[in-house]
């Protein structure tokens, strides 16, 4: 902390805890004037407050302070092949208000962000909070995307997002950073954060009308060269050999462990299936058939995990996804394989584990990935520099520092009108 500004202060107290100026010099090493010039910035900027006094040693009590989750808001938006959800949360990541509805990701980029953008305004009149307060917008999409510009790169199921400027049509309507990232690395980040936060090895399988994983390495979230890593959906397995699939090529793990060949089975044993959910639903009424398939998806994940495990060699797998709620029947599959073909040594603690966050782990990784870009330390400081040197004395927040909030462009008529009908 020697040369840390309030960017680092901020990092210590945004677990939560009320420290007093005496704590955080005693974890920083740094004097209590010093303290009190970084603690000043983000009193002004909203960011920290403070709470109930600690208790005393005698003498006037210790205030103490907080960190503000409350301050300002975070959009976040996780889209999937065939539905999306979007959120409001705060800047701890906590969702205050969340939709889910079916949208077909190939509707087309403007539809589906228009979409979005519609929604993100009705939250905001429900929870009666100002566009402004917004501050930064997640977005998962379920493809490969360039995590420098926000633009899919060659997406298989997503046709007309090749290359789409996301960021840029978002922008028009919400004038702050946005981040984009794949839908599954999005689902790592959240479930890690909110239920794994010391597993720095881990992959995040989500089961859907796709496959994906999201890979956590080191601590660190892995997205390759051109965004590519954990597409593990179209890596070829023995099963699938000769079978056609939607990418255009043949073997995939994906045209016959992805909910939509799992529906297609059942269809063939005369079950009524159509959606992942269909699937689902006939596994938990019990139906053989239904469980042996699911079962055997599950054996047939497990062959390409089996190279994930001796490749990356992590300590964690959690499976999530729409499929992935059929219960243990999938990972029971997923476990017989790794088990049975991966060495000793890599499997001897490795925990193969169902999703604990659920449908919320793709939103509040998109949350997450937006918060940690609007309040890394080098941000904080800068806006703590172009406080103190900028003369803006009369400022409630970040709003006046940096225009990183700009007021919400107006929608289209049609989904203005849309807004209205569904707030009024």
């Amino acid at each position: 902390m020697d040369n840390g500004g309030s960017g680092e202060l901020l990092q210590i107290l945004r677990d939560g805890r009320p420290r007093t100026r005496a704590d955080l010099a005693g974890i920083t090493g740094l004097g209590r004037a010093a303290i009190s010039s970084r603690l000043e910035a983000l009193l002004e900027l909203d960011l920290v407050v403070p709470v109930s006094d600690a208790a005393s040693t005698g003498g006037r009590p210790s205030a103490r302070l907080a960190f503000n989750p409350r301050a300002r808001l975070i959009a976040a938006a996780d889209v999937g092949a065939t539905h999306a959800t979007v959120a409001l949360t705060d800047l701890s990541g906590r969702i205050l208000l969340e939709t889910t509805e079916r949208l077909e990701i190939s509707c087309g980029p403007e539809a589906v962000l228009d979409w979005l953008a519609m929604t993100l305004r009705g939250h905001l009149k429900a929870i009666k909070r100002p566009a402004t307060d917004i501050i930064a917008v997640g977005i998962g999409l379920p493809g490969p995307v360039e995590h420098s510009t926000g633009k899919p790169t060659s997406p298989p199921i997503m046709p007309g997002w090749d290359g789409f400027d996301v960021p840029a049509y978002v922008r028009k309507t919400f004038d702050v950073p946005i981040l984009v990232d794949n839908d599954v690395n999005l689902m790592a980040l959240g479930e890690r954060a909110a239920r794994w936060p010391n597993e720095d090895n881990m992959i995040f399988l989500k089961v859907a009308t796709g496959i994906g994983s999201g890979v956590v390495s080191g601590g660190i979230l892995q997205r390759g060269a051109a965004g590519v890593a954990g597409d593990v959906g179209h890596i070829a397995v023995s099963r699938a050999a000769g079978i056609q699939c939607r990418c255009g090529k043949t073997a995939c793990l994906e045209a016959i462990a992805g909910a939509p060949a799992v529906a297609a089975q059942l269809r063939e044993s005369g079950l009524q299936a159509t959606t992942a959910n269909d699937v689902v639903a006939i596994v938990r009424s019990g139906d053989l058939a239904a469980i042996q398939a699911v079962r055997q998806a599950g054996r047939d994940i497990g062959e390409m995990l089996n190279m994930c495990v001796s490749f990356i060699n992590p300590s964690l797998i959690v499976v999530g996804g729409s499929l992935a709620q059929s219960g243990e029947h999938l990972i029971a599959g997923i476990r017989e394989t790794v088990y049975a073909r991966s060495t000793p040594l890599a499997t001897q603690h490795l925990n193969i584990t169902q999703s604990e966050t659920g449908p919320e782990a793709g939103v509040v990784g998109a949350s997450i990935l937006a918060v940690e870009h609007v309040l890394s330390p080098h941000r904080v400081n800068d806006l703590a520099t172009r406080l103190h040197s900028g003369g803006h004395e009369d400022t409630h927040g970040l709003q006046e520092v940096e225009d990183v909030a700009q007021m919400s462009q107006p929608l289209p008529d049609v989904l203005d009108k849309q807004l209205q009908d569904t707030f009024p």
